[in-house]
């Protein structure tokens, strides 16, 4: 019977970013890897759920060393066939500041431009 992974993500916490993954089909424990930027991550623990048969406990440490200005992406793969589970993003720094501002400028100016044609429609229309 093939083994069928689900993963589905619970938190991040203290720098570790956490999932459960269910396991349909064959009960063995899941070889999972995370890589970022073609590079796989040290110290992914993947750890059978007690209470639950066919459910493992997924945790990533997030190295510090990778975190900087912009967007990182991590990706989580099943070791022997390549399957891609899921991905995590983590944004941070001065872009994601930037980001915002000019998002917010682009509201405003289109909260601007409906404020103009509202008060051009009530004008004609009475």
């Amino acid at each position: 019977m093939a083994t069928e992974l689900t993963l589905t993500k619970t938190r991040i916490q203290a720098g570790i970013w956490e999932g459960v993954l269910t396991v349909d089909g064959d009960r063995i424990q899941p070889q999972v890897e995370v890589s970022h930027q073609a590079q796989t991550l040290d110290g992914v623990e993947v750890s059978e759920d007690p209470e639950w048969p066919g459910r493992f406990v997924l945790r990533v440490p997030i190295p510090p060393e990778v975190l900087y200005d912009g967007v990182q992406s991590f990706v989580i793969s099943e070791t022997v066939t390549g399957e891609k589970l899921d991905s995590f993003t983590i944004v941070t720094g001065q872009p994601l500041e930037d980001d915002v501002r000019a998002e917010m400028a682009l509201l405003r100016e289109e909260l601007d431009m409906l404020k103009r044609a509202f008060r051009r429609h009530c004008l004609e229309t009475t």
